[in-house]
């Protein structure tokens, strides 16, 4: 019914850290994915942005940030790029945790394609690929990150992002919650024959429900449509499988938020994106909303 996305295991911390406080936060991710642009929507939140700070500074500018009269919300724009960082950002993180001060990790990735697309667009070269093609350079950089990625409390793929929709989709991301709020969950729907995302959490195939598209009336609507949801959720085979999925759902988001997570990325995928994912993404926004849970939907493939 659901498969969780794959992720390596950490080698760089096994803790998972609730954010509190004001908020000291680590963007890194792959070269090209967006990190500047991330760190530019963090600024206009009012965050204190510091661009390639040495890893060994860390517990230093996090102290100065929670002090009282202190920057406050701090965000730290990390550029892997030599072998010594991740002993260096290992030791940084374990002090820390031994000094309570929490904190998360925001990573940036895209697909190779878009990648190359973006250096062939401003003729820049792969900081791991002076010499060589830029794909490799990115195959180079993917394989160094691995660790850091698996320890990411927020992963978002900036694949057909323009900088707009990744600013909007950081705002969400990092507005301002209630902490006893503890989880905030994006809902993504989508079209298997679009691709899946690569940022999400939980991935579902809802491809075994009757699909909307096989009705004259129906096709051309979408699922946010009354007609398309009423006959999506009048089949028995829906309400058994939300029925199951609430279950599941419930026996799990306390155990994500026991463990520290502070971002879950749903994505639930049909054929075309624009029928049966949506109608559930909806009904899993109110599900989230109704345990005081802050939801936000991705209609991904709606206009496709």
């Amino acid at each position: 019914m659901a498969e969780a996305a794959k992720k390596e295991p950490s080698k760089v911390s096994p803790i998972r850290r609730r954010p509190q406080g004001p908020g000291f936060t680590i963007i890194t991710g792959l070269s090209g994915a967006g990190r500047s642009e991330a760190a530019k929507c963090l600024e206009d939140l009012g965050y204190f942005v510091v661009d390639n700070l040495p890893p060994a500074l860390l517990p230093k500018m996090a102290e100065l940030a929670s002090k009282p009269g202190g920057p406050g919300r701090v965000a730290i724009v990390l550029d892997v790029r030599g072998g010594v960082f991740f002993g260096e950002l290992s030791r940084a993180l374990e002090e820390l945790d031994t000094l309570s001060i929490p904190y998360r990790i925001l990573y940036l990735e895209a697909s190779d394609d878009d990648l190359v697309n973006r250096y062939a667009a401003t003729r820049h070269r792969h900081p791991l690929a002076p010499a060589d093609r830029v794909i490799e350079g990115i195959r180079k950089e993917r394989l160094m990150m691995e660790s850091l990625r698996g320890d990411a409390d927020l992963i978002v793929d900036t694949s057909g992002l323009s900088p707009h929709e990744l600013r909007d989709r950081l705002r969400e991301a990092f507005s301002d919650a209630p902490p006893e709020q503890g989880l905030q969950v994006s809902l993504i729907s989508f079209g298997y024959k679009y691709g899946s995302p690569r940022d999400a959490d939980l991935v579902i195939d809802v491809r075994f429900l009757p699909n909307p598209h096989w009705i004259d009336e129906l096709r051309p609507l979408p699922g946010t449509d009354d007609r398309v949801r009423t006959y999506v959720k009048g089949q028995q085979t829906y309400r058994e499988f939300m029925r199951r999925l609430r279950s599941l759902l419930g026996f799990m988001v306390p155990g994500f938020v026991a463990e520290g997570k502070s971002y879950l990325t749903i994505a639930v995928g049909c054929t075309g994106g624009r029928h049966r994912s949506v109608v559930i993404v909806d009904e899993l926004a109110n599900f989230f909303r109704d345990k005081g849970m802050p939801a936000t939907v991705d209609h991904r493939d709606l206009d496709h």
